[in-house]
């Protein structure tokens, strides 16, 4: 059967599925994609070299050059034409730099901000140069203003160097660091510059040739021990060299002179160690950069290779993925079918039919009630599903037996039990009948009459018991009793009878077959209307014929009831549920649902104008008489 709610198994498992499964699909887009990216990226870094590495490098050497030059001229005044022919090759490889840059496309959000501020930092050197021409600017400040453009420089190799591969990553930005500190000996050419043209250190001198010594000190040893073995030993070799070693005396000399000493003989050299480890420096860190470069193509090559060989394979194994999994889910969907119908059946058609048999028939169960759950099934859980239904159906079937054995003993008691109080109050009432003819004294009468009265109620109440275990209590009468008999023999078998109020009916009367259930079923229902219903209040018993019978109206006066708990009643009232031992406090309304459904008879309770509530008994015309008679038994 298809499922009554809800979405359907299969769809769930297709969900279940598609997700784990486009998450895969869509990790491998994402993978390959990004793998791709950094592939493409690699091959990319060929035409950042081109357009912007090595362009701007030029710029960044010739703007070293002109700073050196421009510092000797400050301290000198002399060398103009070589710093005007320096400036001029500063400008054309500023041409050059930015025509190839404004020819590169794609570039990062990143990278072009560091482009603008380098182009920013080269317009600055129309006012650098005009002051150093005036000879008004001071030498430090002139290097300082160099280094704000080289420094822009490098901060766009640092942008720049986004390499993928880490080791690759690791190599360019130490061959990076390695310019940081070559741009550092350039600044320390300068000062020296300075220093030989004053003929001592000043105080500030000092102080700013201290830091550019140990800035490049640390670049350079930060950045050779991150270098490969490929890369590092022309710099250790470098390290070693008397070139260099003769270049840190004249750092060390500079560092620690006094700033009123004069310099050492040997300051007359300093221009030469400096020039002779600028030319091995610059050497190498052509050699190094043009080392790097060469090593991004084979690793995009080799990296793109393993991004189609994975890709491949990932493809293959999404592929492979979604057919299991659809073939699973095919089968799993069968199985989980087959076992919701056999579980619907066991549920709404098998045990129902059993519980509704057991209720009227205690014999054991047929072979055929009992049968197992059958369902054909490779996955082990369904298997074990439907061996736990088997199990429960034999625990259900075996609860419904002992249940049914157990409410029919039960009812056996309280029929026994009501028979035999019945018989005994049908002697009493009798011995009661003869001793109230047989006396004459109005305190004893109507003491007899109290008991004759507390009898009566007594004998219903055991009726009720008999009514409840679905049997007839054994009154009866042959002839039609007229309704007004019916409904006074109903008060009769009330405690507080004198608060009811019969309205006179109309001249029907009620065949003899339901004349005691009938009385039966009006004396619970006004006993429940005197319960709940203050004691000064009255009770109206009236009744008026209508095209499909009688309708018999038992108002009170109370407080009556909530609109929910109203509705509860009368579903109650109209759907004959099987007595609940949980709910004796509402005897009454069990017995009257059972007598109604046993002649066709419709209980419904209302609202009263009064405030409290009238039930409402419609007799249907099968009930009624053509023309009302004598009662008789």
């Amino acid at each position: 059967m298809p499922p009554t709610r809800g979405r359907p198994i299969a769809l769930k498992l297709l969900i279940l599925l598609l997700v784990p499964l486009l998450s895969l699909v869509g990790l491998w887009v994402f993978a390959a994609a990004l793998t791709g990216g950094v592939g493409l990226r690699l091959l990319a870094i060929n035409d950042l070299a081109n357009n912007l590495a090595t362009p701007s490098g030029v710029v960044t050497t010739e703007l070293q050059y002109e700073r050196l030059a421009s510092v000797e001229y400050l301290v000198s005044g002399q060398g103009a034409d070589k710093l005007s022919r320096q400036r001029d090759e500063t400008d054309r490889a500023v041409a050059t730099f930015r025509r190839l840059a404004g020819s590169q496309r794609n570039l990062s959000p990143a990278m072009t901000e560091q482009l603008a501020t380098v182009n920013h930092r080269i317009d600055q050197l129309v006012e650098v140069r005009r002051a150093v021409d005036g000879l008004t600017v001071p030498p430090l400040d002139v290097i300082d203003s160099y280094s704000q453009v080289v420094d822009a420089s490098f901060r766009m190799y640092d942008a720049m160097v986004l390499v993928p591969d880490l080791a690759l990553y690791q190599q360019a930005r130490a061959v990076t660091t390695l310019g940081e500190a070559m741009d550092m000996l350039s600044r320390e050419r300068a000062m020296i510059a300075v220093v030989l043209a004053r003929g001592r250190v000043e105080s500030r001198e000092r102080e700013t040739f201290t830091s550019m010594v140990a800035t490049r000190r640390l670049l350079y040893s930060q950045a050779v021990s991150h270098l490969d073995e490929g890369l590092r030993g022309p710099w250790d070799r470098l390290t070693e060299s008397p070139v260099y070693r003769e270049f840190l005396k004249a750092e060390d000399a500079i560092r620690g002179q006094a700033a009123t000493n004069g310099l050492p003989a040997a300051a007359a050299t300093w221009p030469v160690d400096g020039q002779n480890l600028w030319t091995a420096v610059e050497r190498e860190q052509a050699r190094s950069t043009e080392n790097i470069v060469r090593r991004v193509t084979p690793a995009a090559a080799g990296l793109l290779i393993k991004i189609g060989v994975a890709g491949g394979l990932g493809l293959i194994a999404v592929v492979a993925s979604i057919m299991l999994s659809l073939r699973f889910r095919k089968r799993l969907v069968r199985e989980l079918a087959a076992l919701r119908d056999a579980a619907t059946e066991l549920a709404e058609v098998r045990l129902a039919g059993l519980v509704s048999r057991l209720r009227m028939n205690v014999h054991p169960p047929t072979a055929a009630e009992t049968a197992p759950v059958r369902v054909e099934a490779r996955t082990s859980e369904v298997q074990d599903i439907v061996r736990a239904f088997n199990d429960v159906q034999s625990t259900a079937i075996e609860a419904a037996v002992g249940q049914a054995r157990l409410r029919h003993g039960v009812s056996q008691v309280f029929v026994n039990l009501a028979r035999r109080n019945q018989s005994l109050l049908h002697r009493q009432l009798l011995q009661l009948d003869s001793m109230e003819r047989a006396t004459e004294e109005p305190g004893i009468l109507a003491d007899l009459f109290k008991l004759d009265h507390l009898t009566t109620r007594m004998r219903r109440h055991a009726e009720s018991l008999i009514i409840l275990s679905d049997q007839v209590p054994g009154r009866s009468w042959r002839n039609p009793v007229p309704i007004l008999d019916v409904m006074r023999a109903a008060v009769a078998e009330v405690e507080e009878y004198e608060r009811v109020e019969v309205l006179q009916p109309p001249p029907v009367a009620l065949v003899g077959v339901a004349v005691t259930d009938v009385a039966h079923l009006l004396a619970e229902l006004v006993e429940n209307a005197t319960l709940f219903s203050p004691p000064q209040t009255r009770v109206d018993l009236r009744s008026s014929t209508t095209p499909h019978g009688l309708m018999v109206e038992i108002e009170d006066r109370g407080l009556g009831l909530p609109r929910q708990e109203l509705d509860a009643l009368n579903d109650r009232l109209s759907q004959t549920p099987e007595f609940d031992l949980a709910q004796s406090d509402q005897l009454g309304l069990f017995v009257v649902s059972r007598l109604a459904a046993r002649h066709g008879i419709k209980v419904t309770l209302a609202a009263s104008p009064y405030g409290g509530l009238t039930a409402m008994v419609a007799l249907p015309q099968s009930l009624l008489a053509d023309q009302p008679a004598l009662s008789g038994r």
